[in-house]
């Protein structure tokens, strides 16, 4: 297959060559015999979406969401590999745990790794013996699931880890410095001014010394605070931000509701302004989308009864194009592919993934930057239906390509006039990204 005059990221027009499973060319005015040639002319090709932060709920919440529909929304997003957390039901603290959430995940149309979790329970002589992606979210303070560990864990975890060579994420929140008084409100931003920014801020800060006294390093999750940013950055550990940190503040949620509550909280719309800037500027790892769905029926209840998280595996890239249009934002195209898909491969050791190259995966997406749509909840591909990003404009991939093969092609772009036509999957079995079966490579 030959995809002929695509722009890359970089803003080069480049002719890319797949065989099988790979790229194995990439230039200009390549041979086009005896190949199937995609006409690019116009439009973008990035590398797919490495999304190193899901929630798809299975085993033990399919009613929320799927392996399936999970990564048929990440697929139509342009998300080629997707990173599963550990609080399922069973959560991932044991070989057992790990080898069932596997034998889901093989219903996925992308690649996937799958994280192990961290409690009193965990077995981890066993679980780190498996094809783990990373350790983590490891968490300092309860969240769904609630899987919060104490501080001499914690330590035990990342020596854990660094003996086995495993990554560790975290969710740095330190439940001593919410806010009690904040318990007697009733309004959507209560939520807020409960999980204070002090707290992410001393959670992010504690972490940090504790992997420096241990001699590795770590990665925070969902990072909301520009200060949280700033202290990892400093102690020379990685963060990620996720797109509703990243787009939507405190002052949205008079408009979401409890379909704003999620962990960390939204902040402060100074913060979200100076945590833009440290996405742009290069401060800022990766984003990462933290997918986490409920129904409707489960966050249409009190602030303190709803369940915390929002989706976003299938609208995370397409609203970083939208952003990249805009030349005031300061996001470029370069610097989204950055984010999502070469510094996520390079932070966690895939280098097959990541970038359009001679050698890599054949893990492409391709997308028209000329033209945006409304972002519509029900029209996307997640279980739960509904979306925080309602009615803001997008950059939709037109396909997907996982491996060599197309997995998602978008109804319109399949449309040759003006009658509709109806998205399309296609059979593809996803990978482990760490390898094919339950045991760790020696």
């Amino acid at each position: 297959m030959l995809i002929r005059n695509a722009t890359l990221p970089d803003g080069h027009q480049r002719d890319v060559r797949v065989r099988g499973e790979s790229i194995v060319e990439v230039g200009r005015d390549l041979d086009t015999s005896d190949q199937h040639v995609i006409e690019a002319t116009g439009k973008r090709l990035f590398p797919g979406m490495v999304d190193a932060h899901v929630h798809f709920r299975q085993p033990g919440y399919p009613h929320k969401e799927t392996w399936e529909t999970g990564s048929r929304a990440a697929a139509a997003g342009g998300v080629t590999t997707v990173v599963d957390q550990p609080n399922t039901d069973p959560p991932t603290i044991d070989g057992e745990a790990f080898d069932q959430k596997a034998e889901f995940a093989a219903d996925s149309v992308v690649d996937w790794g799958i994280n192990g979790g961290v409690t009193a329970d965990w077995i981890p002589n066993v679980l780190l013996r498996r094809r783990l992606f990373a350790l983590g979210e490891v968490f300092l303070a309860d969240s769904t699931g609630d899987m919060g560990i104490e501080a001499d864990l914690f330590a035990d975890a990342l020596e854990a880890a660094a003996d086995n060579d495993v990554p560790v994420t975290v969710h740095a929140e330190d439940a001593d410095y919410f806010n009690d008084d904040a318990k007697a409100r009733d309004d959507a931003d209560a939520w807020s001014a409960f999980r204070t920014a002090k707290a992410e801020e001393k959670a992010v800060e504690r972490a940090c010394a504790v992997a420096k006294e241990h001699d590795t390093t770590i990665h925070i999750a969902h990072t909301s605070t520009p200060e949280g940013v700033d202290i990892a950055s400093e102690a020379g550990m990685t963060t990620e931000v996720t797109p509703h940190h990243l787009l939507l503040s405190r002052r949205d949620l008079s408009e979401l509701g409890t379909f704003g509550r999620m962990n960390p909280p939204l902040r402060r719309e100074k913060r979200r302004q100076k945590l833009y800037e440290r996405v742009v500027d290069g401060t800022v790892d990766m984003i990462a989308t933290d997918h986490a769905p409920h129904t409707c029926e489960e966050k249409d209840a009190s602030i303190w009864d709803a369940p915390s998280g929002v989706p976003g595996v299938e609208t995370v890239l397409p609203l970083l194009l939208a952003e990249a249009r805009d030349a005031d934002s300061g996001l470029t195209y370069g610097r989204v592919r950055d984010l999502t898909a070469r510094n996520p491969a390079d932070v966690f050791g895939l280098p097959q993934k990541g970038a359009i190259e001679a050698g890599k995966d054949a893990d492409l997406v391709l997308v028209d930057t000329t033209e945006t749509s409304e972002i519509n909840g029900e029209a996307l591909h997640s279980k739960c239906d509904w979306t925080p990003f309602e009615g803001r404009d997008a950059v939709f991939p037109e396909w997907t390509m996982v491996r060599g093969t197309v997995v998602y092609e978008r109804g319109d772009a399949l449309a040759d006039d003006a009658t509709p036509q109806e998205d399309v999957f296609y059979d593809h079995g996803g990978q482990n990204v760490r390898g094919a079966d339950s045991e760790r490579l020696e």
